[in-house]
């Protein structure tokens, strides 16, 4: 599931809308120890066109 999401997120990357409301769908889709995966890889791969984004979507799931 993973994959399916980092494929997904590479495919719809140049809309920024776009990209956030995948983000949110595969943060429900996951686990946790994924969850900390897909953060890594987002930030590595798209922390320069949206960190914001990723931090915002990131930041409340995995607070708790």
């Amino acid at each position: 599931m993973l994959d399916f999401c980092k494929n997904i997120l590479t495919k719809v990357s140049f809309d920024r809308k776009l990209f956030q409301k995948e983000l949110k769908k595969s943060i429900k889709w996951l686990n946790k120890e994924d969850l900390h995966q897909l953060r890594a890889w987002c930030l590595q791969r798209f922390g320069n066109v949206y960190g914001d984004v990723i931090q915002e979507t990131f930041t409340p799931v995995l607070a708790s």
